[in-house]
């Protein structure tokens, strides 16, 4: 029989419970302001500019919003794993790898709570 542990101790899954609750708290916060700048058009009476400059502004404004809606899609997926990874806690398989089994390092759940992948697993992706 080996001693490796196959799961995180209730104590342990508590703390990286607090961890991800403070994680979701500021990604959220982080999307709203994403969509705020989405939603604000943020134009700040350039109407009667030169129509030269006007479609140099627009294009950064379009580019921009681009961008914003990129960010937006990736937080929206951050807070859904960190979510998902509060779920696993819950069900006692957080910090279990999905491929090998083993338990996924603290540090590394630390440094990224929604990991489901040990280095070990990422690295045989490649």
């Amino acid at each position: 029989m080996s001693d490796e542990r196959v799961r995180y101790s209730d104590a342990d899954l508590q703390e990286f419970k607090a961890v991800i609750k403070e994680k979701i708290e500021k990604a959220e916060k982080d999307l709203q302001l994403i969509r705020e700048s989405f939603i604000n058009d943020q134009n700040n009476g350039t109407d009667d500019t030169s129509p030269t400059f006007k479609a140099f502004e627009e294009g950064a404004e379009t580019l921009s919003k681009e961008q914003n809606s990129i960010l937006a899609g990736r937080q929206e997926k951050f807070v859904r794993d960190l979510k998902n990874a509060l779920i696993r806690i819950e069900n006692k398989t957080y910090g279990v790898c999905r491929v090998t089994g083993k338990l996924i390092p603290k540090e590394r759940l630390l440094a990224v709570p929604h990991a489901t992948l040990s280095i070990e697993a990422k690295n045989m992706q490649k």
